[in-house]
């Protein structure tokens, strides 16, 4: 716990090399020499940039049996927090479509086999978020959370789990909190914006009993724009990875391993940030970054630790030049990109 912005970063800067800008395939990436400011560092095979609008998860959501939600269930459509409540926490497979702006009164609990998605633009949650709790196979997508009084989306206790293309801002806690033993969770293609402590993965320093072997997450084509800190902050995960990402703006750091973590920190584009990466910060122990690829731009150096000790990458993916992961994300993140 802590506050995140108490200790200096360790920071290690290394030298710029003037490598190919090519889009590569990744899943023999090694911790590669990173970048100096406004240049880029790419490894591998040429490869098509990422399609913005996937109909399954990227990543670790995709593992363990894969994440469809409540595909194959019940469709409903709701207007108002008590539908939302009743549907959500319901058992069985349901699509739950969101078509208002709702002010949820408390934390709304999610079940296993659910996808809560907004219609167009029109889904929105105020007030209270969306707590996934003791479940799994859960999709939350094209939806704007604004307001709440805690958590934005809190997921503990749940695997598989997707997060996809919705906006966050302004909760009084976190905007996507992942901790107490979730796993195989990925988190893509938000825009995160106006807030202070924005993606935590791992609830506490004293709890390595329930989390070490989990909190296994990939964090891609997310948009953090002027948010201040935790983008991820990690504790225990390993491997978790952070690819493809943009941060603009960010004033504290972008992502922290602490507690022994490992994250693989891979071609992301990084402007005016002061700190891209650190390996320790509040209270917690220091933990492992290896890195690749990533582009700089008005930003500092990057921080790397133990790179050997962050576990390989275990499914297949293509990632993009970090060059060219602005303009990706900035048009791809968000609501309204996706039906």
């Amino acid at each position: 716990m802590g506050n995140d912005t108490q200790r200096t970063a360790r920071i290690r800067r290394l030298p710029l090399r003037p490598l190919s800008a090519a889009a590569v395939l990744c899943l023999a990436a090694g911790a590669g020499a990173l970048t100096g400011t406004g240049a880029t560092a790419t490894t591998g095979t040429a490869a098509p940039a990422a399609a913005a609008y996937e109909s399954s998860p990227v990543g670790f959501a995709s593992m363990n049996g894969g994440t469809t939600g409540g595909a194959g269930g019940t469709t409903v459509t709701v207007t108002t927090a008590s539908q939302l409540t009743d549907y959500a926490s319901r058992s069985g497979s349901y699509v739950i479509k969101v078509n208002a702006s709702i002010s949820l009164s408390s934390m709304t609990k999610v079940t296993s086999n659910k996808t809560i998605i907004g219609v167009g633009t029109a889904g929105k949650i105020t007030g209270y978020g969306l707590n996934v709790t003791n479940a799994k196979n859960v999709i939350i997508r094209n939806l704007t959370f604004t307001g709440s009084a805690d958590d934005a989306i809190n997921v503990q206790y749940s695997t598989n789990v997707w997060i996809d293309h919705n906006d966050l801002s302004n909760a009084y806690d976190g905007l996507v909190d992942i901790k107490r033993a979730s796993d195989y969770a990925t988190v893509s293609w938000n825009h995160f914006h106006n807030h202070d402590k924005t993606a935590l993965l791992g609830h506490s320093d004293d709890n390595s009993s329930e989390d070490l072997g989990h909190l296994r997450v990939t964090y891609v084509h997310n948009w953090f724009d002027k948010t201040t800190q935790r983008h991820p902050r990690v504790r225990f995960g390993n491997p978790v990875h952070v690819f493809n990402n943009y941060y603009g703006a960010v004033t504290s750091y972008g992502v922290a391993s602490t507690c022994n973590a490992g994250v693989f920190v891979e071609k992301n584009y990084f402007e005016n940030v002061k700190n891209p990466t650190v390996t320790q910060t509040g209270d917690s122990p220091d933990g492992n970054i290896k890195a690749d690829g990533n582009y700089l731009t008005g930003s500092g150096g990057i921080a790397t630790r133990n790179s050997s000790s962050v576990a390989s990458i275990p499914y297949s993916y293509s990632a993009e030049s970090a060059s060219s992961v602005k303009s990706t994300v900035t048009a791809g993140a968000g609501v309204g990109k996706v039906s």
